[in-house]
């Protein structure tokens, strides 16, 4: 993205070089534009979105867990009864 951002080439000849599609490319430089340096977190860093998506998939194994334990429950102590 330099290449095209601060020496000026165009997107086309920077994709010809790179051996990359020039749409990916433009795709790029238009994330880079609207989020700055948190447009590419990488690993070790994730975005926002990820980070809440990851708290959501604990949350329901955790919850998911839980709900088996009562119904283990449920049925040892209809089963208790008798």
């Amino acid at each position: 993205m330099k290449q095209v951002v601060d020496q000026g080439r165009t997107v086309a000849s920077v994709a010809e070089g790179l051996g990359v599609n020039a749409g990916v490319l433009s795709r790029w430089r238009h994330e880079l534009a609207a989020a700055g340096t948190a447009a590419f977190p990488g690993n070790g860093n994730p975005s926002p979105a990820d980070e809440e998506i990851r708290r959501l998939k604990k949350e329901l194994s955790t919850a998911r867990q839980e709900r088996d334990i009562l119904k283990k429950a449920m049925v040892y102590f209809a089963n208790d009864k008798n």
